[in-house]
């Protein structure tokens, strides 16, 4: 399917638009590092901006978690490597949020 074209205007709107989503998306995966939000509240967002993650860098965002560990927990839960945040199962949500439980 071929992109439409775009008047320049459209384009630096586009590309705006998608500067503000990566940093957002940054700044999700800072506060996942830094503890600040807890993984049950990520999960719990439903905007494109979280949807669109990727489990596995979901994952490697959390304290303590790397690429190695990431990927055996995404293997022992039975989420793909390329699993999306808005793809996640009820079950898969279950079980990755009894092995994260909220701290406080």
């Amino acid at each position: 399917m071929a992109l439409p074209a775009l008047t320049p205007s459209q384009r630096a709107e586009a590309l705006e638009k998608a500067k503000a989503v990566r940093k957002e998306r940054g700044d999700l995966m800072t506060q996942l590092k830094a503890g600040t939000l807890p993984l049950t509240a990520l999960l719990a967002r439903e905007d494109a901006v979280v949807g669109k993650l990727r489990m596995r860098r979901v994952l490697e965002s959390l304290p303590g978690i790397g690429a190695v560990r990431a990927g055996q927990l995404l293997a022992d839960l039975g989420i793909s490597e390329s699993r999306r945040v808005q793809g996640l199962g009820a079950n898969q949500r279950a079980r990755l949020l009894a092995l994260f439980p909220p701290t406080g």
